[in-house]
């Protein structure tokens, strides 16, 4: 019997059906009548029957209670005793005829074996006479553990309860034979929990759970909530950490293995090996499946079939166990000479796939071996390449695992700790594999120090005790600086990004020396990376061209690591717009938990960037929440700065100063004791724009000076380069004219345009701005006219402002006036609140009394007027999120904001609408409009 003592959490995303159940039972205390439950064993059946029960009694329903028990089948009555018991004293109620045979039938008198259909009248008389002085709850689980006399009378019964204040709920296995005929009786089909339930109740009962390990569970037990409740169980404290590997197949735990391993027990043995190869393939192809086999073909799965324990499909020559815990049921009652059997047999089919093969080998050995050890390496790598961390750290300590030699032990035990540090988001797992590296060989290796240092960050955020230990080992390896030692590249990705924190000059010299000694060449990632991130201003734009190529090299890249890595390249040249598609599927994957979490959240943060620059406020915001979460959720600490700087900038733009200081305090309070001086800058950069927005010039200077001095661009601060226009304003607007000079020619000396087009227009308006009036509109004109800029919406409006502003002083009222509207338009778009303000008061001061809103009806930006054509052709906002790899929710949010803009409430009215706007000349789009991206 699945009965389990179940709590009300029990319940959880059975709302509804508790409704339907309730709604039934209230009729049924009227007018009688009947409901069977079914569903799969420990979707949650008897802990539905809890629930209503125990709330139907505190109503004053009297609730009768029984359940089928599989030894008690054959023990006639059985049931229907369980049932009545409770009733025994009022059976003296009844004519004689129907109670003794009552009586009998029950075990409570002796004579000859009653009529069946006497019986049966007696317990409806029985139950109607009762229920006349309140309602009455037959309430009966396991129906088809029921015996045979109990299941007849209770269809009987069951069939003619309409007009009593009688209700019979009762619960049954799908595809399950039984003795109770619940046919022309309502059925309630209990399906398992959606996946936003299964993750609220395993994350109720088990909170402790490592991510990944949640994320499998909520896979194998799809939905079944005894089996979310059961599986953990079975699972080691060090397995629920991820401190541990999980197995291939999940162990069963004892109730789990009662409902599932003593159906597979009673299979035909060759039917039984058949199913362990098909459950420890996991392909379900057919053709591996029998080739793997020998002697045994398709016809001795026919048992399996019968039993609904598999589906066979002839047409696609697959087969399919039923759910996920039939296979763990059949690899559970398998002994370990068929569990070697089965993975040596298909290791000897697989030969053309060699991670499979390798598993099988892996498994199917039982001492050191140092073959089957390389092959698991092997393996684990091309694993990487493909974005699984977690089963290229699994491979990787199977390999260690069978590894003979302690120094080669440890070597991959470091480098699995190294995988799931870096990339995998498993720390706990990551230190326990470390300090079993440390045991089997106390000498250490690169991976095993990287992975220190990426345990380090997230523990303790020393960056300077993590440069420190780096250093210290590629300075003392013995790698022979061989560019082809993947140990050492990683290192030294692990040391650019350790040298950027710091934000000391200082901390690079190490890193080039390392980068110049490599042989023959520095690999051309990592070489393109040091010139674009460490510090651009001087070396970025030499590489330009070659980071181009590598960014149209995204497009058939599949591995996350090298995405992420070209990504890092890209910041500061603004060429993460390029890599925006690649990104996005990394982000599919992870969310789909597919993608190693460190890459999730590095190509999140590459997103947010480009979707901030872009214009895409709302998304960036979404997207800066959606990284804290992983942070938080993955242990991963150090990060959080990156996302908390993306919502102070956003807070900023948008006017919301109280927020922007909250989290850029938040940011310092964290990075300056740490020594993370790049997390001080983008601090920096997020307050001085938020003081600008409030006309705080003083306090936007002092910030902007932080990143850079006035009159130089700091070294090896490559976000310097972004707060180089609030520099000239800021030092402008607080009366130091000589400093802001200085600072655009620094800016134009270090042709910062040469980067990318964004910066290009902060260079020209920087330049424009310190120029004498005879220069200044001629170098406005030239910024605007820079090719590419309207990709940069708010920069670009940021520009037409200053342009504006500097025109109204020059009294040439009607071109101050044009481009103080246009930056308006993109300003009330953008929802850029205090820049609105000020283009708003500007043009107030040209002597516009009240200006033109720039949100009128019937005029669209580009990419509303994308949206609202998809949407129009019927797509949903999820499917046109994908097509423009916006989030569903922001499609909804241009959804909102178009309608009303349109006249319209509806999508029905979209295609309508749109057309008119194409009868009017294509209004929706103008040219004095600013595109968004």
């Amino acid at each position: 019997m699945e009965h389990f003592e179940a709590p009300m959490w029990a319940l959880v995303g059975r709302d509804e059906e508790f409704v339907l159940v309730r709604r039934f039972l209230r009729q049924a205390a009227v007018n009688g009548g009947a409901l069977v439950i079914s569903g799969e064993p420990g979707v949650g059946k008897t802990a539905l029957l809890d629930g209503v029960a125990e709330t139907v009694a505190e109503t004053g329903t009297r609730v009768l209670r029984a359940a089928g028990v599989e030894f008690e089948a054959d023990i006639s009555y059985s049931g229907l005793n369980q049932l009545l018991f409770p009733l025994y004293d009022a059976f003296g109620e009844l004519a004689p005829a129907h109670r003794e045979a009552l009586r009998v039938a029950l075990g409570f008198g002796t004579g000859q074996p009653p009529d069946r259909l006497l019986v049966s009248n007696a317990v409806l008389l029985l139950l109607r006479s009762m229920a006349v002085a309140r309602p009455l709850l037959l309430v009966v689980d396991d129906l088809p553990w029921l015996d045979r006399a109990s299941s007849a009378v209770l269809g009987f019964v069951a069939r003619r309860l309409v007009g009593t204040s009688v209700g019979f709920l009762g619960a049954s296995r799908s595809h399950t034979a039984s003795f109770f005929e619940h046919g022309g009786i309502p059925e309630l089909n209990l399906r398992p929990l959606p996946p936003d339930a299964a993750a609220e109740l395993i994350n109720q009962r088990f909170p402790e759970l490592a991510p990944a390990v949640r994320r499998r569970l909520l896979s194998e037990a799809r939905g079944n909530p005894l089996a979310l409740l059961e599986l953990p169980t079975a699972l080691s404290e060090p397995q629920r950490l991820a401190a541990a590997s999980l197995p291939a197949v999940l162990p069963l735990p004892q109730r789990l293995q009662s409902l599932f391993a003593s159906r597979v027990s009673q299979l035909p043995e060759s039917c039984r090996r058949l199913l362990l190869l098909g459950a420890l393939d996991g392909t379900g192809e057919l053709g591996v499946l029998l080739t793997a086999a020998g002697e045994y073909d398709l016809d001795d799965l026919e048992p399996a079939e019968r039993d609904q324990l598999v589906r066979v499909h002839s047409s696609t020559r697959r087969f399919t166990f039923r759910h996920p815990l039939i296979e763990s049921a059949v690899v559970e009652v398998a002994t370990s000479g068929e569990l070697r059997w089965a993975h040596n047999a298909l290791a000897r089919t697989l030969v053309a796939q060699p991670e499979r093969r390798a598993w099988h080998l892996g498994e199917a050995a039982v001492g050191p071996d140092e073959r089957v050890a390389a092959l698991l390496e092997q393996a684990a790598h091309r694993i990487l390449r493909r974005g699984d961390a977690v089963g290229a750290v699994a491979s990787l300590t199977r390999s260690a695992d069978l590894t003979p030699d302690p120094v080669e032990r440890s070597r991959r035990l470091a480098q699995a700790a190294y995988i799931g540090a870096d990339a995998g988001g498993e720390l706990t797992n990551a230190s326990q594999l470390l300090d079993d590296a440390r045991r089997a060989s106390p000498g250490g290796s690169l991976h095993a120090t990287a992975a220190a240092v990426h345990l380090l960050l997230n523990s303790d955020g020393d960056v300077r005790t993590a440069h420190r230990l780096l250093v210290g080992a590629i300075e003392s390896g013995s790698h022979g600086y061989d560019a082809e030692d993947q140990a050492l590249i990683d290192a030294m990705h692990t040391l650019l990004l350790l040298c950027y924190y710091s934000g000391e000059p200082a901390m690079w010299e190490p890193f080039f020396t390392a980068l110049d000694r490599l042989t023959p060449e520095p690999p051309e990632l990592l070489t393109v990376a040091a010139a674009t991130f460490a510090d651009p201003a001087r070396t970025g734009q030499a590489a330009a061209r070659r980071l181009d190529a590598l960014v149209a090299g995204l497009g058939d890249e599949g591995d996350p690591t090298q995405i992420v890595r070209i990504g890092t390249a890209s910041i500061y040249m603004d060429r993460c717009p390029d890599g925006r598609d690649a990104n996005w599927r990394v982000v599919r994957l992870g969310r789909d938990g597919a993608a190693p979490a460190r890459r999730h959240l590095g190509v999140l943060l590459h997103l947010c960037f480009d979707d901030y620059h872009s214009g895409r406020w709302s998304e960036a915001a979404e997207l800066a929440d959606e990284g804290l979460h992983l942070c938080n959720e993955h242990g991963f600490r150090f990060f959080t700065w990156y996302f908390q700087y993306i919502q102070a900038l956003v807070a900023a733009v948008r006017g919301d100063a109280n927020t922007n200081r909250t989290i850029t305090d938040a940011i310092h309070r964290y990075a300056a004791p740490r020594g993370v001086r790049a997390g001080e800058f983008f601090a920096h950069h997020a307050a001085g724009l938020n003081e600008l927005a409030r006309g705080d010039y003083e306090s936007a200077y002092q910030n902007a000076i932080m990143l850079s001095p006035a009159g130089t661009i700091a070294p090896y601060v490559p976000h310097a380069l972004w707060g180089c226009l609030d520099l000239v304003e800021a030092a402008l607007r607080t009366n130091r004219p000589a400093e802001a000079v200085a600072h655009a020619a620094a800016v134009e000396e270090a042709n910062l345009a040469g980067l990318s087009s964004r910066l290009a227009l902060l260079s020209a308006a920087a330049s424009a701005l310190v120029a004498t009036d005879d220069r200044a509109e001629e170098l406005f004109e030239a910024a605007l006219a820079l090719p590419d800029v309207e990709r940069w919406p708010f920069d670009l409006a940021r520009v037409r402002l200053a342009y504006g502003e500097w025109l109204r002083r020059t009294r040439a009222t009607a071109k101050s006036r044009a481009q103080l509207r246009t930056a308006l338009v993109a300003f009330e778009r953008l929802g850029a609140q205090p820049w609105v303000e000020r283009a708003s008061n500007e043009l107030r001061a040209t002597g516009l009394a009240k200006p033109r809103s720039a949100t009128r009806p019937a005029v669209l930006t580009p990419q509303e007027r994308e949206i609202a054509e998809l949407a129009g052709s019927g797509l949903t906002n999820k499917q046109i999120g994908e097509k423009l790899f916006l989030s569903h929710r922001t499609v909804g949010t241009h959804l909102y904001q178009i309608f009303p803009k349109l006249g319209i409430t509806s999508r029905a009215a979209l295609r309508d609408a749109l057309a008119a706007l194409a009868d009017d000349g294509d209004a929706g789009v103008r040219l004095d409009q600013t595109p968004e991206q």
